[in-house]
């Protein structure tokens, strides 16, 4: 299927209701269909990968079209370069979003990237290197704790930004990271009440939030289960 078809069966699915429901969710782009991810993640399917196209698509600046590019486009194919020219095009928290977690996130780039955007004062580009943290937490399954420990200052430092999609990211990070075995639950949670005592208002909420739930009876059940279970598995051996 060709851009162009591409735009026409987007423009078909288009919804002016949706579309408002989610500017109250501050999903915003220049042009927005209001198209729902299931139907994309559908079309995505079944037009199926195609980097030139993805390329073509992401070009134009539309929700739909750079939902659909970063669905579409080879991983393979990725490169620093245009992680660095996609980023900048971030303009809204779900476009943001959807090209890490779809995209960004196995690239070998993933882990530099994180760090490095961290760094950046644009709001979306920050926000994409704490989601980059949190999504190397669920998907990386081969991934030492150092490289995450290695992340801890970054998020004390994005902690005390007060715009939104960032503190809320570096609290998605910390979660993430203290979900993903006993140790690093422990080593997050003394990171959380590091956090906390900076005092702002910013870190106080990246700290509450996190802490609730890494200290939580179901976090820490599902933890103490998976961590049996690996020692089972060594005795095993």
């Amino acid at each position: 299927m060709q851009v162009n078809e591409i735009v026409k069966r987007l423009e078909s699915l288009s919804d002016a209701k949706v579309v408002e429901g989610m500017a109250r969710f501050g999903i915003t782009a220049e042009t927005v269909y209001g198209v729902s991810m299931p139907l994309l993640r559908a079309l995505a399917k079944e037009i199926g990968i195609d980097h030139a196209r993805a390329l073509a698509l992401w070009r134009i600046p539309n929700r739909e079209t750079r939902i659909m590019a970063a669905l579409t486009a080879d991983r393979e194919q990725v490169t620093e370069t245009l992680m660095e020219e996609w980023v900048l095009d971030f303009d809204s928290w779900e476009v943001c979003d959807q090209t890490l977690l779809n995209l960004f996130d196995r690239t070998p780039f993933a882990p530099t990237k994180a760090v490095e955007w961290s760094f950046r004062e644009e709001e979306f580009v920050k926000r994409a290197g704490y989601v980059l943290m949190a999504r190397l937490a669920t998907v990386d399954k081969k991934a030492e704790d150092a490289m995450f420990q290695a992340f801890f200052p970054h998020m004390r430092r994005g902690a005390e930004d007060e715009r939104n999609y960032v503190k809320k990211a570096v609290n998605w990070a910390l979660r993430q990271i203290g979900k993903r075995n006993l140790s690093l639950n422990r080593k997050s949670i003394a990171e959380a009440e590091a956090i906390l005592r900076l005092g702002s208002r910013s870190a106080r909420w990246v700290a509450n939030d996190a802490l609730r739930e890494l200290r939580s009876e179901a976090v820490q059940a599902r933890l103490k289960k998976k961590n049996k279970s690996r020692r089972g598995e060594a005795n095993d051996t």
